[in-house]
């Protein structure tokens, strides 16, 4: 059952972290049965609560699953074997669609921001006891929010998106729990649920967001958090709309127990309306990163929510990092007030992009998807096959696996690197490897 290797130790705790090492080493790989709980303490010699405490530890932590009388076994590791290492790398002479980063001409300087952030600091210098976040980002981060409808709350920042979700979710879940995530979705998210040892149950959507019907199965099937993209998914581009989020709500508002995180990471790369879900549940958060307008390596990202739930990110934060850069805060602040990016203009360049492509897919009879944001999702028969002719024809894409749980196969495009020459070269390429057209749906 377990090859060359033995399990060892005496109690509870001795087994479970000999496990675990087991499977950080590879001695124990994915998938792995282990031995039934009498059999294991039998051959210990040791009392069978003792491995049942063992492996109850290992179920917490997210290193093993328990099936019922299929037994446990030891589950994927997505922090050291992640989606992003799905992946194609481009030789010379191919282009790459494939990494999802924004256009760095649609990127502002921060030279100015940065050396302004330099002398604020030279004349109030950053020290330890003071307030983690910058009163004007403060004060601008939640004017945007009040101007957007999003329900009154604190503002806290993070490092990025990803890290705010993480603390929300540790600060609220226990390992095992179920959480209601999009699929296809953000693969670093897809990946960051299971690695806390939570349960990611998967939700379908469309180009107006997920799919009530979706959403009120996981609901009743006993999700303890929901995760939703406003605008700009990745990787589909969809967009929640005004109908949409008023049936979503009306979900929500009959589990208001129910743990309900929206990331609006596309604000200021979009013109779409913001259609907030938040206020209907007891905890709530809405992320905003600044990656797509400003730049990745920002990391900064603005949190509000319910004042429980930013009490306990903050107040978690302070044991760790303690706050994020009050210099990069205040850079922040001078391209916000500067007017920076112009937020309709980059708006208009990747819409025409990505309208552009869709539209060039569509006369080939090709089906894509991208309402807004810079990613376009393009089911097909035959998603390898698919990379690997696009390859050949000089085109990288991002394989579909990256995004997807249970959603039938497909490719993502991102437009930030494409020309209006190239929509022509690139839509008879993906028309060629596409293969037969699946059926209008993303699941």
């Amino acid at each position: 059952m377990l090859g060359e290797y033995r399990i060892s130790g005496r109690r509870a705790a001795e087994i479970s972290a000999d496990v675990e090492r087991a499977v950080g080493a590879g001695a124990l790989v994915p998938g792995q049965l282990l031995p039934p709980m009498r059999e294991l303490a039998a051959d210990l010699g040791v009392n069978p609560n003792t491995v049942a405490a063992a492996y109850r530890t290992l179920r917490e932590r997210g290193v093993i699953e328990t099936a019922g009388r299929k037994g446990s076994r030891v589950r994927p590791r997505p922090a050291s074997t992640s989606r992003g290492s799905i992946r194609v790398d481009p030789p010379p002479g191919v282009r790459d669609v494939s990494e999802g980063n924004p256009d760095p001409a649609l990127l502002p300087p921060l030279h100015d921001a940065l050396a302004a952030a330099a002398l604020h600091n030279a004349q109030q210098p950053g020290l330890y006891g003071q307030d983690p976040v910058d009163p004007e980002f403060a004060r601008l981060a939640r004017a945007g929010l009040d101007a957007d409808g999003v329900p009154a709350g604190p503002v806290a920042v993070t490092s990025g998106s990803l890290d705010a979700i993480e603390r929300v979710l540790a600060a609220h879940l226990r390992p095992g729990d179920a959480v209601a995530v999009e699929d296809p979705g953000w693969g670093s998210l897809l990946d960051l649920v299971p690695a806390l040892g939570l349960r990611p149950v998967p939700v379908r959507l469309d180009d107006d967001g997920p799919l009530p019907g979706d959403l009120e199965r996981a609901l009743r099937s006993g999700v303890r958090a929901v995760i939703v993209t406003d605008r700009a998914q990745n990787p589909t581009g969809a967009s929640v709309s005004s109908a949409r989020a008023e049936e979503l709500r009306a979900l929500l508002a009959e589990r208001p127990e129910v743990l309900l995180i929206e990331d609006d990471h596309g604000h200021h790369i979009v013109d779409l309306p913001l259609h907030p879900l938040a206020g209907v549940t007891d905890s709530w958060v809405l992320v905003r990163s600044t990656a797509k307008a400003y730049g990745p390596d920002l990391r900064l990202a603005v949190v509000t929510g319910d004042a429980q739930t930013v009490d306990r990110v903050t107040g978690r934060q302070r044991l760790g990092p303690g706050w994020v850069s009050r210099l990069l805060q205040y850079a922040v602040v001078r391209l916000w007030t500067s007017g920076a990016v112009d937020v309709s203009e980059v708006a208009r360049a990747y819409g025409e992009r990505r309208d552009a492509l869709v539209q060039a897919l569509a006369d080939r009879g090709v089906d894509a998807r991208g309402r807004s944001g810079m990613n376009v999702w393009v089911p097909v028969a035959d998603e390898t096959g698919a990379v690997a002719r696009l390859l050949q024809a000089g085109w990288a894409v991002a394989p579909g696996a990256r995004f997807r749980l249970t959603t039938p196969q497909g490719v993502r495009l991102t437009v930030s690197a494409l020309t209006a020459a190239d929509i022509e070269a690139v839509a008879d390429a993906v028309a060629a490897a596409a293969g037969p057209a699946p059926a209008r749906s993303y699941g």
